[in-house]
């Protein structure tokens, strides 16, 4: 990270001295995390800075209330921590994802930024931490074994709901189309061959429910999330911290935070437990299943014009070939599929993370909070863009799927009582022997006697 022509200040930690950038409000541990690991282009996603300022808002309080933070100190740090949930200072938090464990380097990001902002506000300068000092101060009744996973759980809590809402419109928009679509018939197919008639409206109403029951299962998932471990400390246990101390922070962050947080039933449990992350990309992925099989109906629906089923048209947005002109593709279907095959990995690899901890906290913590929170993220625009640039503006083409429905050799279950299985089986291969269909086939019957 050595730079030319650039001045520094040297910190201090446990391990020995490190040139820090003078003009960086992070400091030596944050340094030492920048210098060592260096290995994508990957970094963590806004809500989990704004969360974890929030949760160091809530601990500057409660210490104060607790009489372990001078009132002076612990206002600072409030003021501090209020400009980074307001969007200031992001440039001083850019630690690469893949990093050392637990989250330790975010936690020590966090408070480093709190602190050294904390004493230009007094009038200090940064680095001079005799005043407010990060570990001693901002991380005081903290580790990051409890505070990293709270503010994970409160920036899933918000990036999920925040998915919740584009899918209750995605729903809407294929219930909608159901009532659009509802007086046109259609040949049903299964196993991509003819099967009884229904109608294109009773496709899509399908379709809409499918993604409202994924939804909920989605939107069920908050309610363990709101319980937090904050105040174990370490291990759970609540070592080095007041107390008072948990049952105020706790207090504070659900007013700060505006989301019904509670104290974890037991901090020991959830701090070993990364399985209420692992719920959320489970049902995140069944989500992602029900999408992309509705993307790819959507896409067969399209296929054509001249040569496929062509029953939908979906919205031409761009062109589709460099070299075969008048080709347009099925866009928004497709960047769907891609979202969700993306989705089912980063599940795989949260699963794997949650079953590689061990004993007391998941050090693998960091790449669990990217990748949910990233994922939440995509899959929310994706959705949205789906939604408005895709579903909203399917046409149908009625002629078409009336054809294919008088077409159908599914007609024939349609005799069943009249004619019995294998009698209405004859029929149909009869329609399938000759290219009549199934009502042609009936009517020179009948003539016939």
């Amino acid at each position: 990270m050595t730079q030319s022509n650039q001045s520094y200040r040297v910190e201090r930690d446990p391990i020995g001295e490190v040139n820090v950038p003078a003009d960086a409000l992070y400091g030596v541990q944050t340094t030492r995390a920048l210098e060592n690991f260096q290995i994508s282009n990957l970094r963590i996603h806004p809500a989990l800075i704004i969360a974890y300022a929030e949760v160091k808002k809530a601990a500057a309080w409660a210490n104060i209330q607790t009489g372990k933070l001078e009132q002076e100190i612990g206002d600072v740090i409030i003021r501090s921590a209020d400009e980074i949930i307001g969007g200031c200072w992001r440039e001083h938090f850019s630690l690469d994802v893949f990093q050392a464990g637990a989250g330790t380097s975010y936690n020590m990001n966090m408070n480093e930024v709190i602190a050294n902002r904390s004493l230009e506000l007094l009038g200090d300068q940064r680095g001079n931490y005799e005043r407010i000092e990060p570990n001693d101060h901002v991380n005081k009744s903290q580790s990051t074994n409890d505070t990293m996973p709270t503010a994970m759980r409160i920036a899933v809590v918000r990036l999920l709901r925040e998915l919740v809402q584009v899918i209750e419109h995605l729903v809407a928009s294929f219930t909608q189309k159901g009532e659009e679509f509802a007086d046109i018939q259609k040949a049903g197919r299964t196993h991509l061959h003819d099967a009884t008639p229904m109608t294109l409206g009773q496709e899509f109403n399908a379709y809409a429910g499918n993604l409202r029951r994924a939804m909920a299962r989605l939107a069920a998932m908050e309610e363990a999330l709101l319980e937090i471990p904050l105040g174990g400390t370490a291990l759970g246990t609540g070592e080095n911290a007041d107390p008072d101390y948990a049952p105020l922070a706790i207090d504070r962050l659900a007013e700060i935070t505006g989301l019904k947080v509670r104290a974890a039933a037991d901090r020991i449990q959830s701090q070993q437990s990364l399985g209420d992350f692992v719920a959320v990309s489970a049902a995140l992925r069944g989500f992602a299943v029900e999408l992309s099989k509705i993307a790819n109906d959507l896409r067969l629906l399209n296929s054509g014009p001249h040569t496929g089923l062509y029953e939908i048209e979906l919205p031409a947005l761009q062109p589709g070939s460099s070299i075969m002109p008048g080709k347009v593709n099925p866009a928004t279907a497709e960047m769907i599929n891609m979202v969700c095959f993306h989705t089912i990995g980063r599940d795989v690899a949260i699963m794997m993370c949650a079953e590689a901890g061990q004993l007391e906290v998941n050090v693998m913590m960091p790449y669990v909070a990217y990748a949910l929170l990233e994922t939440l993220a995509v899959m929310t625009q994706a959705v949205d863009t789906f939604d408005e640039k895709g579903v909203q503006r399917i046409r149908a083409h009625p002629d078409r799927c009336q054809r294919y429905a008088e077409r159908s050799v599914g007609n024939a279950a349609k005799l069943n009582e009249e004619l019995g299985f294998m009698g209405a089986a004859e029929v149909a291969m009869q329609a399938i022997e000759t290219g009549e269909t199934v009502k042609q086939v009936m009517e020179k019957r009948e003539a016939a006697h």
